[in-house]
């Protein structure tokens, strides 16, 4: 995950190259917004089976940085994408503390509801819809209140659980993982902790019941380097891909299982992808990685006759 020794370190260099370059940070780049987009070619995936995914991930609503106003133009945007299926990847709950205000998770859950696509739009939970949740810290487990919030704006949450998706005749499964960092704040509340994260990845791919192909929701790329050949995408956000981004490169991210999972496409047993995002954590700052939705698009586009 980010912390806040690499991030603040990394802000440290930037401030090396001026005053401006911090202005631009705080104040130009967290606000723009772009679509990335992405063609892999799992191995898994059949060819000829085309699939265009719209992901949206950490938002992170609170005002001034994610207003309403803002997140209503990201539905905007992503709903002219024209995806077959939205996936949204967890935390949409304010994770910065320089706020004027922490946007209650009925509000923007009514936003985010405003998202259409043909297969649905489908979520996981974060990090930090987690830890912002004195109660399910407390007990260490049950739904957390951005999940009751998305359930009631009727955007289904899955937490270690799948869904069997058909698509033109051809079925596909997303398997939605439980938050890896979910109960890391636990000792703050009075608990001790037992478990770290509230994810099951044998699980969840336990429930797959048949051999059409899988994509994994993981709000953590954290698990990438675990999961197995049987899963042909998984798609991740996180990490904001450092939030300070230079030359490629994400200080701010540390390697995890000796890969530095920060930003962008990989191949490991399974195609991965880590979103950017559009929000910001722990400090309201971007440099070289604007805020974005992101497009993937499996499989051959059908040729026009």
């Amino acid at each position: 995950m980010i912390t806040r020794r690499h991030l603040i370190r990394s802000i440290g260099g930037l401030s090396a190259l001026g005053v401006s370059t911090a202005a631009y940070g705080v104040g130009v780049e967290p606000l723009r917004l772009r679509v990335t987009r992405y063609h892999p070619t799992p191995r898994q995936w059949p060819a000829d089976f085309p699939l265009k995914i719209a992901i949206v991930t950490d938002i992170h609503a609170c005002d001034p940085w994610m207003s309403l106003e803002r997140i209503e133009g990201i539905v905007d945007r992503t709903n002219a994408l024209n995806a077959d299926v939205i996936v949204l990847l967890g935390d949409y709950v304010a994770g910065v503390h320089q706020v004027t205000r922490i946007i209650p998770s009925s509000e923007w859950a009514k936003v985010l509801a405003g998202l259409k696509a043909p297969l649905g739009v489908h979520a996981v939970m974060g990090n930090h819809d987690y830890w912002v949740d004195r109660a399910v810290q407390q007990a260490g487990h049950g739904p957390t209140a951005a999940h009751r919030a998305l359930e009631a704006a009727g955007i289904p949450v899955y937490e270690n659980d799948v869904v069997r998706l058909t698509k033109d005749g051809r079925s596909f499964w997303l398997a939605g993982l439980g938050d890896q960092l979910a109960y890391y704040p636990a000792k703050r509340y009075g608990r001790s902790v037992h478990r770290l994260g509230a994810d099951d990845l044998a699980g969840t791919l336990a429930k797959v019941t048949d051999d059409a192909p899988v994509i994994l929701l993981a709000h953590e790329p954290n698990i990438a380097p675990l999961v197995p050949a049987r899963v042909a995408l998984q798609l991740s956000g996180h990490t904001h891909g450092g939030q300070v981004r230079l030359f490629g490169w994400s200080p701010a991210v540390p390697p995890q299982h000796g890969v530095r999972l920060a930003y962008g496409h990989f191949r490991l047993k399974c195609d991965v992808i880590v979103s950017g995002g559009l929000g910001c954590s722990i400090m309201p700052v971007r440099v070289g990685v604007p805020p974005e939705i992101v497009e993937v698009t499996l499989g051959r586009t059908p040729a026009v006759a």
